[in-house]
């Protein structure tokens, strides 16, 4: 009998094993499956033979295995092996269960994705493209034929590096096999491999877009490959190297990958302008101009911080799915780099680049005087004029037109309008517009109004500026996560630039107009000089110096401080509670007052009707400018000497306390400014580095003793201010009682109720906000930190039974100066005449004159009271622990012992000891204020301490940090 072989098809097992799920595509499945963690992938993977494929997908797994890294990666042959291991779930010797197959299901996602993970791209053919080959190009081609303008490919750079030869795989392997580089990889978790574990990986891994090295920290790990390479000499005008090394932004990377690996679409960070250079093996690269955004890209821009996110297939995925769509007029300039060639990208051009076998390279960031004004462009604040810069007119909204017209008006008014200076140069000069102003950027503007109708996108940074947000101020607004440095490091590299690079200033100055809106400040800094006829800063002083929050100006004699930060009621709180502090200091006696500068006047200033207005104010009463204001200022007692002093102060911030929304709403056209004595001497951050040991030690005394002095100051008394009748506080669950009348003998003060009711309010998103901040903080113990700090932050006054029963609080609160940082400290010079035996001593010598004197440096003033509090004393070591100290326990003893008070009382001393009680710990207090401070505390601690990354609880991140803190006994 024949038999005849059955032709039906298995049965599709997709329906029934997803049951409802299976309306979801597959790509939408993987995409949740993402989500999950290890073991609830492992075990939704026993549900169905389905969902059985689903999650065994290596793609998937590798992503798991990223997003959960938290030791150094080893690849085991397999991303299900190695997340295991890494979980500590498979031991060297155990094998994976060999893999079940099933019929009845296809997934055209899965087989695409499973061909770019074993495409090989020996068969494609790439030939040398249309981007320009240069060689022996000369300096002064390059800069007026590609510089900020266009690609180029350019040969004979590298010809005499020794890296030529020596930046091998196997040359690499020997030489660094056991150096430790960083990966990348699409997951915000930072990953690390040694050499030798990364080659062996990428010599039999089957990766859609495989691990490359990527990392700007290889001249640390390994310094002898800085000594294989130079600059180009095209190349090294770079204005970022007036920043120290640890304050610029990455810039330099070394890069291996292997085949199929590269990098996806973008635009270099910061608008900066790129070189690389090829050692071994092929890149093919794409590029498109500024603007232009390649297709399957999107381009996200966060109206709130104007942060830039883009979604990108990989660089393989675009060229075999993309790529072929394109028709010829749509394609990108292309070319296929050959070792030994450097690849020029200027500034905002779109490039992807896909290695077509391993490749080594090197590559590096650089600004100049040509993309300078872009990359001050790109730091500014808003958001519309970042996807302008990325995605062309494809990022303006229905109504830019609009915006783009009334700019344009009055960019084309400011043309005809030339407000000169009076002749004794003490006349601000002021902005035409009614508006804000905004006069510097209006000036640079060359677009004539006739020609919007026309309008076409232009990388040029007139047109780019016209689309700034001008009601978002630099001060203000909330900085980007994606620029590449922070706003004080902005601040400190414009001003070096300004001081460094005198020739340059016209650019310099148009840049800072830009990100800082500097003609703005400036402007409002010469009306206060003209009103109280004070000689203008000097060419050299034009922009703020320092790098606090609030424009600062050295005006010849004295120091003008404009109030800015958080919005307007914060400015007068700021200035209400330094001049309250100040008056309480005169009147105390304290011998502080002689290390604090002279206040020579203070008050508030317009900008209305095109011009500023300058009024005194001393801090007392209720200004009728102030009167006039929208907002919740109405709440503010006016029957107080001081109606913005600490207490209404510390009502505005727990009512700002744990709001997501940290920039002010709107924008002011009023700032309160402060004139003091401008103090002889440097900024300590000016000198940190260069100091003696010996002045170091003097240094931390010094503070011990006028922290003392601080926290012995009296301050008002909260009975007597409107706080108590203030609604939310009386509404507020935890707070209610906190403001009974004084006979019913409330054990707490209400000062610390207040202290704690607002850490009580930051609690409540901690998780969020430590999340948002992200690396280095580890993410295991963000996880972790509710259980870490208390439910209740009153638990940590640790109130104690007196003898008629009643409880307790032995610890006070004080005034808190809460910045004291090396940007607030004066520091002066002073000589010793040495003879010629004498020898100095210590980690660093004074430094040496020609006639014998050896300079010292000793401190004389702490600036900048305006971030004042009342609290707990311990919070003011957390900034000069950190940043004066950075991280040093011989100078916080030192301090200790020139500081004499208690940080803890006996009693707590005795109790923590007896019940082993964490509230009793003071490093327990310290650690929690540096979880809920404003500021990432936690980001600086876990970049000075590194190995704290691998911390397995806070309690070790505590006493690592904090220790000492439970040592401090006071002698007597």
């Amino acid at each position: 009998m024949e038999i005849i072989e059955s032709s039906v098809a298995p049965k599709d097992r997709r329906i029934d094993a997803l049951g409802d799920l299976r309306v979801l595509p597959d790509e939408t499945l993987c995409s949740i499956l993402v989500l999950l963690s290890p073991r609830d992938v492992a075990r939704l993977s026993c549900v169905s033979s389905v969902m059985y494929i689903l999650c065994n997908e290596e793609p998937l797994w590798m992503t798991l295995c990223l997003n959960n890294l938290n030791l150094q990666l080893q690849y085991k042959g397999s991303w299900k092996k190695t997340t295991l291991h890494q979980l500590q779930l498979l031991n060297e010797h155990e094998q994976c269960k060999k893999a079940l197959q099933f019929d009845g299901f296809n997934s055209l996602f899965l087989y695409r994705r499973l061909y770019r993970c074993y495409t090989t791209l020996n068969g494609f053919s790439f030939d040398n493209g249309n981007v320009e080959r240069k060689a022996d190009l000369s300096l002064e081609a390059f800069h007026h034929e590609y510089d900020a303008k266009k690609p180029v490919l350019i040969s004979g750079l590298a010809d005499t590096w020794s890296a030529t030869n020596s930046w091998t795989p196997d040359q690499l392997m020997i030489d660094y096999g056991d150096k430790v580089f960083r990966i990348s990889q699409r997951s915000s978790k930072k990953a690390n491999m040694k050499f030798k574990d990364y080659v062996s990986y990428s010599q039999i891994q089957h990766d859609e877009d495989p691990l490359y090295i990527f990392d700007d920290k290889f001249g640390e790990v390994a310094p002898g490959l800085l000594k294989d390479y130079s600059v180009p000499h095209l190349f090294q005008d770079d204005w970022f190297d007036v920043l120290e090394r640890d304050k610029r932004p990455p810039y330099r990377w070394l890069i291996i990958g292997p085949e199929r690996s590269g990098a996806s679409w973008h635009v270099d960070p910061a608008l900066t302008s790129a070189w690389n250079t090829l050692l071994c093996g092929r890149k093919r690269w794409a590029l498109y101009p500024p603007g232009r955004v390649p297709l399957g890209v999107t381009v996200h821009v966060n109206e709130d911080d104007g942060d830039v996110s883009i979604d990108t297939p990989t660089s393989l995925q675009w060229w075999l799915d993309f790529y072929p769509l394109l028709s010829n007029e749509e394609k990108p300039i292309e070319c296929t780099q050959l070792p030994g060639e450097t690849i020029y990208v200027p500034s905002g051009w779109w490039h992807c680049v896909l290695n077509l076998e391993t490749t080594v390279a090197v590559t590096q960031n650089f600004v100049n005087s040509k993309n300078f004004e872009f990359v001050c462009l790109d730091m500014a604040p808003g958001y519309r004029h970042k996807g302008l810069c990325r995605a062309g007119l494809l990022a303006l909204e229905e109504n830019a037109f609009e915006v783009v017209k009334k700019n344009a008006f009055h960019m084309e008014e400011s043309k005809q309008h030339n407000v000169k200076q009076t002749s004794d140069g003490k006349r601000a000069k002021i902005s035409e517009s009614a508006e804000e102003p905004n006069s510097e950027i209006a000036r640079c503007g060359a677009i004539n109004v006739h020609d919007v109708c026309n309008l076409e996108f232009s990388y040029d940074i007139n047109f780019l500026a016209m689309f700034l947000d001008k009601e978002r101020d630099h001060y203000n607004a909330q900085w980007s996560s994606g620029n590449c440095i922070g706003q004080r490091e902005l601040r400190e590299w414009l001003w070096t630039l300004w001081v460094g690079k005198p020739g340059h200033r016209d650019f310099i100055w148009k840049g800072a107009c830009l990100a800082l809106n500097a003609s703005k400040w400036s402007d409002c800094m010469g009306a206060i000089s003209a009103f109280y006829e004070l000689q203008l800063p000097s060419d050299d002083e034009k922009l703020p110096v320092g790098t606090g929050s609030n424009p600062v100006y050295l005006v010849a004699d004295n120091v003008i401080k404009i109030y800015v930060e958080d919005g307007l009621e914060a400015s007068l709180h700021s200035m209400g509670t330094e001049l309250e502090f100040y008056s309480l200091l005169r009147a105390y006696g304290s011998s502080l007052k002689y290390h604090i500068p002279d206040v020579l006047a203070s008050g508030i200033v317009i900008f209305e009707s095109g011009s500023y207005k300058v009024k005194q104010w001393d801090g007392k009463g209720f200004p009728d400018i102030i009167a006039e204001c929208n907002g919740n200022i109405d709440n503010i007692s006016r029957d107080i000497d001081f109606p913005f002093g600490i207490w209404s102060k510390k009502q505005f911030e727990y009512r700002k306390a744990g709001l997501q929304e940290t920039s002010p709403s709107g924008h002011s056209t009023i700032w309160p400014y402060i004139v003091t004595k401008r103090c002889k001497g440097k900024l300590l951050s000016e000198l940190a580095d260069h100091i003696s040991w010996e002045d170091t030690l003097n240094l931390a005394s010094f503070l011990g003793e006028q922290l003392r002095n601080l926290h012995l100051m009296p301050f008002p008394p909260v009975c007597d201010l409107s706080i108590r009748e203030n609604k939310e506080y009386k509404e507020n669950a935890r707070c209610k009682g906190y403001f009974e009348d004084e006979t019913e003998k409330d054990s707490i003060p209400a000062e610390w109720k207040v202290f704690l009711s607002t850490l009580n309010k930051k609690r409540k998103d901690v998780v969020s906000r430590l999340t948002n901040w992200g690396d280095p903080i580890p993410r295991f113990l963000i996880e972790r930190v509710l259980e870490y700090i208390p439910d209740d932050f009153e638990n940590l006054l640790n109130t104690f039974q007196r003898r008629d029963g009643l409880p307790e609080v032995f610890r006070t609160c004080t005034w808190i100066h809460s910045d004291i940082m090396d940007d607030n400290i004066i520091m002066e010079p002073y000589s010793i005449i040495s003879s010629s035996d004498d020898t100095t001593s210590g980690d660093i010598g004074p430094s040496s004159s020609n006639n014998g004197e050896l300079k010292w440096w000793r401190p004389s003033h702490i600036l900048d009271f305006g971030n004042m509090s009342v609290g707990d004393p311990i919070c003011d070591l957390i900034p000069l622990y950190l940043d004066v100290f950075r991280g040093d326990t011989r100078l916080l003893k030192k301090f200790l012992e020139s500081y004499k008070l208690p940080l803890k009382s006996d009693a707590e001393q005795k109790e923590s000891v007896k019940l082993a009680n964490k509230f009793c710990r003071t490093s327990y207090l310290a650690m929690c204020y540096c979880i809920l401070h404003d500021d990432n505390i936690l980001g600086a601690i876990f970049s000075i301490w590194k190995e704290l990354k691998m911390s397995k609880s806070w309690e070790d991140v505590e006493e690592a940090v904090w220790g000492e803190l439970n040592n401090y006994v006071i002698l007597t």
